[in-house]
């Protein structure tokens, strides 16, 4: 047994005896886990705070790192830095990686003698030393041709407070090497510094959000309604939805053996987070929009379209919005736990036409001409994708087509009669009262017409959409108003599922916020008017939110926004529009390439493996985001 391994066995058998109840036989003093055991303070602890001993008790915000020889040791601790608990990274090893969590919550005291410890065992080797660096979490591990690294934060920012939780922004990481004495290779010449360099690619410090105490991968609807106390049919916590957790893999590489709830799992979603505070007839209100990046088939916009065989879409993006006022903070109520009658949330979704379809970008023709690749009469990926829908959000499904519809030379339109002839056709496995509902409507010919309104159309669609799904409230005793939930989805999409789609989005959601107030008791009507300063606030929300999934997808800014389709400032409008065509163009012909590299390094689609050729040397990533043909997939029950 190596000395580090020693110390944490010898320190664990003096945790056992130190709280062992004093008539009990000399006989149980085995090695069997300190929390199996009772246990009392000792009698110079009595007065102060009881400290759990095991188990998830501590909710760790920041970090330490120790290294020895053959050890990394990061201690994490809670704000208060009276909890602290300890991993142990092996450093041997490099093909191997060894993560060992330490089960035992310790004090101040504790951990101070705990390094101590250590510290001696390793005297004779070099000791123990701090490596001085702040550390905020663990995005995970990750290994390439030679070491392992690890990943944290190392700078983040506070976005936004939802129901006492912190959500946070990643301002700054560091790729940490794990093997002793290992140096960073940049070096593009090697293989490990070209892979590196394309995994840095992955700009972790724009548009990356963690929280330490709230689910950001789930709708605040799942998280409050999932929790022991609100639905008795639910008595235990909600899983994180893993579509939406961006670093899922790099976690599974290290955390595969502890438990997923032990504090040290931190949990990346990748979108957009705003909130902002409005006051509305004397009433603080708090807006907070998310927007949730699937990690299934993600990619860049001309390399990711349509759907792939496993029925997850290009561009698939959940958007939250969550209202509610500034009465309480917590999701609980004085007599209720997640019932704090304050609190509602509706939720769209956005995401490419579930058709196999692709752009030939090699004319480097700005519209690139749209070709159907797999004709499949089943629409086999196409049911997955509404099952998928279907599974997440309940009925109905309302589906909003806003591509093209007639052209002169067929494009978009190509797609708009495949689209309609799949939902005809999945419709007739469904009951009536669970068909999809498919709403085709030419957006772009729309606005260009003098004789059609684009804004009373959309919400007009807009109402008929609340009307049927509803939305989530937690529902007020006091002034009588049940608890709703949302059932179903508004599922919104043009070609690239950015300008005309956030409009569209924008619309519903100015519906849905109406809805919310009047639920909270803030507004007498449903209907919200424009150029409020609510609505103005809003209004920019929801364009910052469209710039930023559309800088994630396409590259750049959005092209044509509210104004754009509200005919306000038309003539300023169009040069900013042109310039904003011009960088999606650039993007998408000379940087798309290595922004698909890096994120199917970084999510784990390719893994390096010995005898198999370099990321950068395959002619294309279709294997890695479709199943293999020769293995039979897995029917899902």
């Amino acid at each position: 047994m190596n000395q580090d391994a020693h110390m944490f066995q010898e320190l664990q058998h003096l945790h056992e005896e130190q709280f062992i109840q004093p008539d009990e036989p000399a006989a149980s003093t085995s090695t069997a886990p300190a929390a199996d055991k009772p246990r009392t303070q000792p009698a110079a602890d009595k007065e102060s705070p009881s400290i759990p001993r095991t188990g998830n008790y501590a909710v760790m915000s920041h970090y330490e790192l120790y290294e020895t020889k053959t050890r990394y040791y990061l201690v994490g601790s809670d704000h208060a830095k009276q909890r602290f608990k300890v991993l142990q990274i092996h450093r041997t090893n490099p093909r191997d990686l060894v993560v060992i969590e330490d089960d035992v919550v310790y004090s101040q005291q504790e951990k101070i003698k705990l390094l101590g410890m250590i510290e001696d065992g390793n005297l004779s080797v070099g000791g123990l030393h701090p490596v001085h660096k702040p550390i905020y979490g663990i995005v995970g591990f990750v290994r390439f041709t030679q070491g392992w690294y690890m990943v944290v934060i190392t700078k983040c920012k506070q976005v936004a407070l939802l129901g006492g939780h912190y959500i946070y922004h990643i301002e700054a990481t560091e790729l940490i090497p794990i093997g002793y004495q290992t140096k960073i290779d940049r070096n593009s010449n090697t293989d490990e510094g070209r892979y590196i360099t394309t995994f840095e690619n992955i700009e972790l410090t724009k548009n990356f959000y963690f929280s330490y105490t709230y689910d950001l991968s789930n709708t605040l609807q799942v998280n409050m309604t999932r929790m022991p106390g609100w639905d008795p049919q639910h008595t235990k916590p909600q899983e994180p939805n893993g579509m939406f957790v961006w670093n899922d893999y790099l976690l599974k590489t290290g955390f595969k053996n502890i438990n997923a709830r032990s504090g040290w799992i931190l949990h990346l979603i990748y979108g957009f987070v705003d909130q902002a505070k409005i006051s509305v007839f004397g009433r603080n209100i708090i807006i907070t929009l998310i927007a949730r990046r699937s990690r299934h088939f993600a990619g860049a916009r001309f390399l990711k379209r349509g759907v792939n065989d496993k029925g997850y879409v290009a561009n698939d993006v959940e958007t939250e919005q969550i209202v509610a006022e500034l009465a309480t903070t917590s999701f609980h109520s004085h007599d209720q736990l997640y019932g704090n009658p304050h609190y509602s949330s509706y939720v769209q979704h956005r995401g490419s036409i579930p058709l196999f379809w692709s752009q030939d970008t090699t004319n480097m023709s700005p519209k690139p001409p749209i070709e159907l690749t797999v004709v499949d009469p089943f629409f086999s990926a196409a049911a997955l994708h509404f099952e998928d829908l279907f599974r997440r959000y309940g009925t109905p499904v309302i589906v909003l087509n806003l591509i093209k519809q007639k052209e002169k030379t067929e494009r978009e339109s190509i797609l708009g009669k495949e689209f309609a002839e799949m939902i005809t056709y999945l419709n007739q496995f469904l009951p009536d009262d669970k068909k999809i509902k498919y709403i085709a409507w030419d957006m772009s010919r729309a606005s260009k017409s003098h004789d059609q309104d684009v804004i009373r159309y959309l919400e007009k669609i807009a109402q008929d959409t609340m009307a049927s799904t509803s939305f989530f409230y937690t529902g007020s005793q006091k002034r009588q108003i049940a608890a709703s939930r949302q059932h179903g989805v508004l599922r919104t999409n043009c070609i690239d599922c950015l300008d005309r789609t956030n409009a569209a989005q924008f619309l519903m959601g100015k519906c849905a916020l109406g809805h919310q107030l009047h639920a909270l008791g803030v507004i007498n009507s449903p209907y919200m008017q424009f150029d409020s300063d609510a609505i103005n606030i809003f209004t920019e929300m929801y364009h910052d939110h469209g710039d930023t999934i559309a800088l994630q997808y396409g590259g750049s800014h959005l092209v044509n926004t509210m104004e754009t389709y509200r005919k306000i400032n038309q003539w300023t409008s169009h040069p900013r529009d042109a310039i904003e065509t011009i960088r999606r163009y650039y993007a998408n012909a000379f940087s798309d390439g290595e922004k698909q590299d890096a994120i199917n390094l970084f999510l784990g689609n390719f893994v390096t493996k010995d005898g198999q050729p370099m990321l950068w040397e395959l002619n294309s990533d279709y294997h890695l985001h479709n199943q293999d043909p020769r293995i039979k997939p897995k029917r899902k029950e």
